[in-house]
Parts: structure tokens; C-alpha cells; sequence
């Protein structure tokens, strides 16, 4: 089965080896037999039809750079989320999924409205490792996160997970990311997928079936995966909880 990935500014959106997500679809995609069909959506483009989008981080220059192209294409990236298509938006690309992101300038910066919540970066970064509890999954994520942003989540929004460890979102609430539908918005770089693979395999099997294909994925031999997560766990485990 060809998956068609929808990749939003890969050209400015790209730190902290997030590109590194797009290749672990690929490899999970063609063990089993299907192939990921990128396609780079930058400034001006239109969107396309695809089962999955994905936005990587960036700092605030290249947040601005691409805010207002990306809220322009709100109306075909709400109406895809809608049709079922999945969606990864980590760091400053989730910023950009909420309603505003305001900078360390105190420039606001509009965002596409998928999910709803708003930003304001704060004067301290937030760096470290980070534990999340993801209840409504039955697992838990593992990653690093590094932003000033605090992200507040509307009341009744569903967060990505509960912090065991960390910032998350705000420092605060002891939530980190936010969920809608298929969509997934989140702070945790390094890049994520490589050290938590039941949630880069969700994400494939939720742009199959947008493809037309309902079906579980068998699962892999994650050892080195499994390792990863472990050792990252770990690291954000003796940082002592935070909530």
C-alpha cells in the first residue's frame, strides 16, 4: 500500500533531528510491505491529498517565517483532519497547530486552529528529558523536550499525555501535548519515533486506514527500540517527578 505523507516546510522546520521521524515511517512502512510517498508542502504550495502530515520544530524566525503561509492553508488542513487523515506536529510545529503562538517578542503569530489550545513564550527555557503517562493509550512516551513556549490547552482539551517527568506543556498543568481526533500535537524531539515505536506504528496504521486499509500491524522486533526507551525513561525518571 503507497502512504502519502504530506511534509510541511521541511526546508525550515527541521531542528533537533526531527526529520528523523519521517525516516522511522518509512523503515516501519516497508517491513510490512507498504511504501511512504513524501511530498515536501513549503510556502505557497497547495495541500495535497494525503493519510498523513507531518511538521517538525524550529525556532522562532522560522516560525514566522512560515506562520502565515500555514494559516492559509487552514481550511484544506482542517477539512483533511475531518476526512480522517492523520497528523505529527512536534515543538514549534505544534505551536503553529493551536490558535496563536506569541514569541519571545511578543509577536503574535497566527496558527491553523486544529487544536485548541494557544502559546506564550515565557522567559525561561524548559529543557530536559520527559516521561509521559498516555492513559488513553495503555503506554507511555519518551523524549526531549527544549522550549520557552507555554502551550495552555482550552478547557476539556485532551492532552498527548500526563508528565511523570518534566515540564510538558507549561510547567504547570502536568500536561504534555494535545490530541484531536488524528491529530497529535507534542514537545518531545530527539527525535520521538525512533524511542517509542507502538506510536509510530499507530500513526502508520491511522494513515492506512485514511488509505482505505483498517488493519493492525504485526508487530516488530523492537529490541534496540525498546532499549531506547528504556534509556531515555531512565534519564527523565532521575530528574525526579515534577507532578
Amino acid at each position: 500500500m503507497r502512504i502519502r505523507v504530506g511534509h510541511l516546510y521541511p526546508e525550515y522546520l527541521n531542528i533537533y533531528a526531527d526529520r528523523g521521524n519521517i525516516a522511522v515511517l518509512s523503515a516501519r512502512a516497508r517491513v510490512r510491505g507498504h511504501e511512504l510517498d513524501v511530498q515536501a508542502i513549503g510556502m505557497g504550495d497547495a495541500v495535497p491529498t494525503v493519510d498523513l502530515f507531518y511538521v517538525g520544530g524550529g525556532q522562532d524566525r522560522e516560525q514566522e517565517l512560515v506562520a502565515h503561509d500555514l494559516a492559509a492553508k487552514s481550511g484544506p488542513l482542517r477539512e483533511a483532519v475531518e476526512a480522517g487523515a492523520a497528523f505529527l506536529a512536534v515543538c514549534g510545529g505544534y505551536q503553529l497547530l493551536g490558535r496563536s503562538y506569541r514569541d519571545v517578542a511578543g509577536v503574535d503569530l497566527p496558527g491553523v486552529g486544529l487544536l485548541p489550545l494557544h502559546t506564550v513564550a515565557g522567559e525561561r527555557r524548559m529543557i530536559g528529558d520527559v516521561l509521559l503517562d498516555c492513559a488513553w493509550a495503555g503506554e507511555t512516551l519518551a523524549g526531549f523536550e527544549n522550549h520557552a513556549g507555554r502551550t495552555i490547552l482550552d478547557e476539556g482539551a485532551e492532552p498527548l499525555g500526563r508528565v511523570v517527568s518534566g515540564f510538558g506543556n507549561d510547567g504547570e498543568s502536568g500536561f504534555e501535548g494535545c490530541r484531536y481526533k488524528r491529530v497529535y500535537g507534542t514537545y518531545l524531539h530527539g527525535p520521538l519515533l525512533p524511542r517509542n515505536p507502538w506510536f509510530a506504528d499507530r500513526l502508520l496504521e491511522e494513515a492506512l486506514a485514511h488509505a482505505g486499509v483498517e488493519a493492525r500491524l504485526e508487530p516488530l522486533p523492537d529490541e534496540l527500540e525498546r532499549e531506547a526507551h528504556a534509556v531515555s525513561s531512565a534519564r527523565a525518571r532521575s530528574r525526579g517527578g515534577r507532578f
